[in-house]
């Protein structure tokens, strides 16, 4: 792997700047819990459209299920049928956004993380790593790990990612994204961080974490993903997950022994790193040897400089 070079470095962004198009958060409006509002963050107003309203999410509208009755007139951009082309172009402009960034590493934690946590520290740092080896770096876009993830991209002159998620309070981006892309649907957005990344490294966290934790633990495990890295960084935080995947799950034969090797738990960032790049060098090697074999199947993972519209916003969620 080599680092990328001749790239200008990307200023975080101001505390102070103002949200596009100068919209003010909502009177009223919910703040998101932890660090969202910590200092430096940028308000997203597509995303916060629906708290300010005092509206439910696009996801919540979702999975609702159909009231018994249906009203007369009911409008049709609310009913099922109008949604799944909602949902398409989700897809189809995240896509979009997402198709020319290269190869790239998914790092997940808390959003109620402090800047002061060493765990913080150790986020930057192993995303500036990731970063000097031309990963590109995608996080959830928000405070906490995610902002410490996106902060070491940009340090390192590493395409910096943020797929941020409509939810019931307002929604902030942190400064240190490049490219943000809206989402208003969970599993559109998780979709793009496997479909798009080379591994995963996931940092302490709550039950999102863990929900990206697990889609890629079963993704791997049955096969529908090969070659892919799940880091859990921090031993002390994920002693007693592991311990209980050993002695209850392990033990009972819910999961088979091979699949305590899907991971890998660790304090290193050197250890980390290297197991992320040593993974991707060998499907470019394994993607060689098919292409030598049979040049109709391609060559190894993209690895493209930034793209040109690294900085712009991208709303995979269209306004309504």
């Amino acid at each position: 792997m080599t680092t990328r070079e001749g790239r200008d470095a990307v200023a975080p962004r101001s505390g102070g700047a103002a949200a596009p198009g100068g919209v003010a958060p909502g009177p009223g409006a919910a703040a998101a819990p932890g660090g969202a509002d910590s200092p430096g963050m940028v308000p997203n107003p597509t995303l916060s459209r629906s708290a300010r309203a005092g509206r439910r999410t696009e996801d919540e509208q979702l999975l609702s299920r159909p009231e018994l009755v249906q009203p007369a007139a009911a409008d049709f951009t609310q009913t099922d049928p109008w949604r799944v082309l909602r949902i398409t172009g989700e897809f189809v402009a995240g896509f979009d956004a997402l198709a020319h960034v290269g190869a790239a590493v998914a790092i997940f934690g808390s959003a109620r993380t402090r800047r002061e946590d060493p765990d913080y520290a150790a986020c930057v740092e192993l995303a500036r790593r990731l970063g000097e080896h031309g990963f590109a770096v995608i996080s959830g876009g928000g405070p906490g790990i995610m902002e410490a993830a996106n902060r070491g991209a940009v340090e390192a002159q590493a395409v910096s990612v943020g797929c941020n998620i409509e939810l019931p309070h307002e929604q902030q981006v942190n400064p240190y994204v490049q490219i943000p892309v809206n989402f208003r649907y969970f599993f559109v957005r998780k979709t793009m961080f496997m479909k798009y990344a080379e591994g995963f490294v996931i940092f302490p966290g709550g039950f999102g974490t863990l929900d990206e934790m697990f889609e890629a633990l079963t993704l791997v495990q049955t096969g529908k993903v090969q070659n892919f890295p799940i880091v859990l960084f921090n031993r002390r935080f994920w002693s007693g997950l592991i311990e209980w995947f050993k002695q209850t799950m392990l033990a009972e034969g819910k999961i088979a022994p091979k699949d305590m090797e899907l991971m890998l738990v660790t304090d290193s960032i050197e250890e980390a790193c290297e197991a992320i790049v040593r993974c991707y060098e060998r499907r470019c090697w394994e993607a060689k040897q098919r292409a030598a074999a049979d040049p109709m199947t391609g060559g190894p993972p993209g690895r493209v400089a930034r793209p040109e519209h690294a900085g712009e916003h991208t709303d995979a969620a269209p306004e309504q």
